[in-house]
């Protein structure tokens, strides 16, 4: 007798079936009794007395869609209702346009839940030898292009030479003009002491 008791009531806190509800989108935002933050996409809901933390999964039984979920929060305190689910799982089990719906509700194993990752990932080998190859070229072509850089351009030699030669022939003019200036000035002075000598000797 003791043994069918505790098996009862083994299943009744296993799995229960009832009416749900959902949060509106509205509350978003407000502090749960566990003390998290609803958002209104996540997955979690409201239960009376599973501990919070507890994975449980909700089927609807109008469509036979479930959802995995997670308790954070107390409630609900509308009688014949065992269950408030966020706005995003009742999205995922088609209730919303239903407001309440019958569902079962059962306790996961958290090991039973899909997409658990393996022990052992295969990565693929990554050859690091191209890289490598990559960044020696990358150096020798950023020495080639500093070399380049460094030593002047053909071009350039060119106009520097051509502005050399343009400065020295304006110095060699001016040098000519300086030196024909002098022998004018000096040709005219001795021309100016050939007339004084001459006006001398036509007095005596």
């Amino acid at each position: 007798m003791l043994f069918m008791v505790i098996t009862v009531c083994l299943s009744a806190w296993s799995q229960q079936q009832g009416k749900a509800s959902f949060y509106s989108k509205r509350a978003t935002g407000a502090r749960t009794a566990s003390g998290e933050r609803l958002h209104h996409d996540s997955m979690t809901c409201a239960h009376k007395f599973y501990p919070f933390g507890t994975m449980l999964k909700v089927t609807n039984l109008s469509n036979k869609k479930s959802v995995v979920v997670r308790v954070t929060d107390r409630g609900p305190f509308v009688k014949g209702r065992i269950i408030d689910l966020s706005w995003g799982a009742a999205k995922e089990i088609g209730m919303l346009s239903q407001g309440i719906a019958p569902v079962k509700v059962e306790v996961v194993d958290e090991t039973t839940i899909p997409m658990r990752p393996k022990d052992d990932i295969d990565l693929p080998k990554i050859d690091f030898e191209l890289a490598e190859a990559s960044y020696s070229f990358i150096d020798k072509w950023k020495e080639a292009s500093d070399g380049q850089e460094t030593s002047p351009k053909p071009k350039a030699q060119a106009r520097q030479r051509t502005r050399h030669s343009a400065k020295a022939r304006e110095r060699n003019q001016e040098n000519k003009k300086a030196t024909n200036q002098r022998q004018t000035e000096e040709k005219e002075g001795q021309n100016t002491w050939n007339r004084v000598f001459d006006k001398i000797k036509n007095v005596f």
